[in-house]
């Protein structure tokens, strides 16, 4: 009986074999595998951190280090692709982003919460009145409101705007087509503007 030869192990710059072998423990594809995600990590993070108050106390570098660990811990996952966990690691610094938000409305009882502009929460949506505004918070809740209706359109906008996602990514991560993005994010769009606009 012949045995065939071990693999090598993942090339350093393929992210979806590195999320493949990742779960089997080995320390070495973790390193390369952080190695291999952190700038676009970063690059998340400060997208999101961009539509933040300036004196946020929390910076893109601690997120990225929160939404890594937090990824770490998700060692059960079946990652299917580097989209998939980009898709992930979206939803994980929205959850960190909404927590910190949580934490200090409880500290301040409201005083210092920073309020987001509508057209910054849904990019890209140019007729939004500038003197609209929602918090990160009311922005949650719309999202998790919209998942319950389609929790497609949901996802989408969690990666467009947590992940700050292009529209090929999304696609991506989505496993539909660029075109099925568009449309679905200009009704998203509409949504969430009805849902945050003033009363």
């Amino acid at each position: 009986m012949t045995r065939s030869p071990p693999r090598p192990p993942p090339d350093s710059t393929d992210v979806t074999a590195l999320l493949q072998a990742w779960p089997q423990g080995d320390t070495q594809v973790e390193e390369r595998l952080l190695r291999a995600v952190y700038a676009e990590l970063h690059r998340q993070a400060v997208r999101a951190m961009r539509r933040e108050s300036p004196d946020h106390t929390l910076q893109p570098t601690a997120l990225v280090h929160e939404a890594y660990l937090r990824l770490v811990d998700q060692r059960r996952v079946e990652w299917q692709s580097r989209a998939h966990f980009f898709g992930i690691a979206a939803r994980v610094m929205r959850r960190i982003l909404v927590d910190h938000a949580r934490g200090r409305l409880s500290a301040k009882r409201g005083g210092g919460m920073h309020r987001i502009s509508l057209s910054d929460a849904i990019q890209g949506a140019s007729d939004v009145d500038s003197d609209q505004s929602a918090d990160i918070l009311a922005l949650h809740e719309a999202i998790e409101c919209l998942a319950a209706i389609d929790p497609e359109q949901a996802r989408l906008v969690e990666l467009r705007y947590f992940g700050g996602l292009t529209i090929e990514e999304t696609a991506e991560a989505l496993g539909v087509s660029p075109a099925t993005v568009k449309r679905e994010w200009a009704v998203a769009r509409a949504w969430l503007r009805r849902e945050l606009g003033p009363a």
